[in-house]
C-alpha cells in the first residue's frame, strides 16, 4: 500500500511516467525499455524462449532528437522497426517447423532458410522496405482514399464545401475514423488476431502491475485492466484527431491549389498531407505524454476516453500462459537494464542473445522500480 501511495506522489509530483512500452506479436511480447530491446514468445513445446539485445537508437547518438515535437517522428520510425522485427521473429518461433516445411517444398536449401530467417529477425534493408511499404499502404488507405471519398460526396452530394471549409476535413476524418474502426473489426474475427489482442491486453497488464511498484507475479498482473493510457491505439486516435483541427486550420489560411483544375487541386493538397503526417506523429506523440503523465485527472481521462473505447476493439482478456509471456519480457528488459547498467551507456556494450526458460520463476528477477524509469 505505501509503494503504491509512494509510487503515484513520484509520478504527481514530477509530473513523468515510465518510459517502458511493448507491442503484442504473433504468440508473444515485446518489451522495449529506454536502452533494451527483448520479444518473449511461447513455443509450440510450451516454453518461452527469449531475444534480448540492447536499444541504442539515433536519440543516443543525436540528443536533440529527444526533443519535444522531434522525439514523437523518431519514436514512430524506431517503433515500426521494432514492430516489423519482432514480429517476424515471432512468427519464426512461432511457427517454425510449419514455415521451414514449406521453405523445403520450395526447393530451399535448410541452411539458405536459416540464413533468410535470421536476416529478417535484425534491423536492416529488408526492415526499411517493409517499413516503407507499410507507410505507403497507411498513406494510401487513411489519406488518399478518405480525401478522395469526401470529394466524390461533396461533388455528388450538392453541398458547398471546399478544400478551405472545415466541414470537408470533418467528413474526411470520419472517413477515416470508419475505415480504421471497420479494419479492426473485421480482423478481430480471426483466430490468430484474437490471440494477438489477447496478449496486447498482457502486455497493458504486465506493464500496469510494474508502474503500480508491485512484483511481476501473474496474480498481481491479472487484477489490471487490459487499458492503457499510452498504448499505440490511443496514439493512432490522437493521430485522427490531430489531422482533422490542423487540416482545417492549415488549408483555411493556406491555399493550397485554388487556381488549379479540381482533380490536380486535390492531388496537391493530399500531397501536402502526406508532408504534414511526421509533424502530426510529433503533436500526437506530446499529447499521449501528456496524457500518460496523469491518467486519473479529469483532463487526462476525458483525453483518454476515446483511446480507451477504441482499446475495447484490439485487446482481449489474455489466459494465465499469456500474461506469463509478457512478465518474462517486462522482466528480462528490467534485467538487463539493472546488469549492464545500460542507462549510462555510450555505447552497444551487449549483442543479441536467445535463451529458453520453463516458466516465469525461472526468469532473473531486478531490483529496478518505476522511478528508475521516469522521463519527462
Amino acid at each position: 500500500m505505501k509503494k503504491n501511495i509512494l509510487n503515484k506522489l513520484i509520478l504527481l509530483v514530477s509530473k513523468q511516467y515510465a518510459s517502458i512500452g511493448g507491442q503484442a506479436v504473433i504468440e508473444g511480447v515485446m518489451m522495449r525499455s529506454p536502452n533494451a530491446f527483448v520479444v518473449a514468445v511461447r513455443k509450440p513445446d510450451g516454453s518461452i524462449r527469449l531475444r534480448r539485445d540492447q536499444w541504442f537508437g539515433l536519440s543516443q547518438k543525436l540528443s536533440f532528437l529527444k526533443k519535444p515535437f522531434l522525439r514523437g517522428v523518431l519514436v514512430l520510425i524506431e517503433t515500426m522497426a521494432n514492430g516489423v522485427v519482432s514480429l517476424n521473429y515471432s512468427a519464426n518461433i512461432a511457427m517454425d517447423e510449419e514455415n521451414k516445411k514449406e521453405a523445403m517444398k520450395k526447393g530451399i536449401s535448410e541452411s539458405d532458410y536459416e540464413s533468410k530467417k535470421k536476416s529478417k529477425e535484425k534491423v536492416g534493408f529488408e526492415t526499411f522496405v517493409s517499413i516503407a511499404f507499410s507507410f505507403a499502404f497507411g498513406i494510401g488507405l487513411f489519406v488518399f482514399l478518405p480525401h478522395a471519398l469526401t470529394a466524390v460526396i461533396e461533388k455528388y452530394s450538392g453541398a458547398k464545401w471546399d478544400l478551405q471549409s472545415w466541414q470537408f476535413h470533418a467528413v474526411d476524418g470520419s472517413i477515416k475514423a470508419c475505415i480504421f474502426l471497420t479494419y479492426i473489426y473485421l480482423i478481430s474475427f480471426l483466430p490468430d488476431i484474437k490471440k494477438v489482442f489477447q496478449y496486447h491486453g498482457a502486455e497493458h497488464k504486465s506493464i500496469s502491475t510494474f508502474e503500480a511498484g508491485e512484483e511481476l507475479t501473474i496474480e498481481n498482473a491479472k487484477k489490471y485492466p487490459t487499458f492503457h493510457p499510452r498504448c499505440g491505439t490511443t496514439f493512432i486516435f490522437f493521430l485522427m484527431f490531430v489531422s482533422i483541427i490542423l487540416f482545417a486550420i492549415i488549408f483555411a489560411i493556406i491555399p493550397i491549389g485554388v487556381n488549379s483544375p479540381v482533380i490536380l487541386k486535390h492531388i496537391y493538397a493530399m500531397l501536402f498531407k502526406v508532408a504534414l503526417t511526421l509533424p502530426i506523429a510529433g503533436i500526437s506523440y506530446e499529447l499521449i505524454k501528456f496524457v500518460g503523465k496523469d491518467p486519473n485527472s479529469f483532463i487526462g481521462s476525458v483525453m483518454s476516453y476515446p483511446g480507451k473505447l477504441l482499446q475495447r476493439l484490439t485487446t482481449n482478456e489474455p489466459e494465465d500462459a499469456q500474461l506469463e509471456v509478457a512478465l518474462a519480457s517486462i522482466k528480462a528488459v528490467l534485467f538487463l537494464e539493472e546488469k549492464y547498467n545500460l542507462k549510462e551507456a555510450s555505447e552497444k556494450k551487449i549483442t543479441v542473445d536467445e535463451i529458453d526458460f520453463k516458466d516465469l520463476a525461472d526468469v532473473e528477477s531486478s531490483n529496478l522500480k518505476l522511478k528508475d524509469f521516469l522521463e519527462g
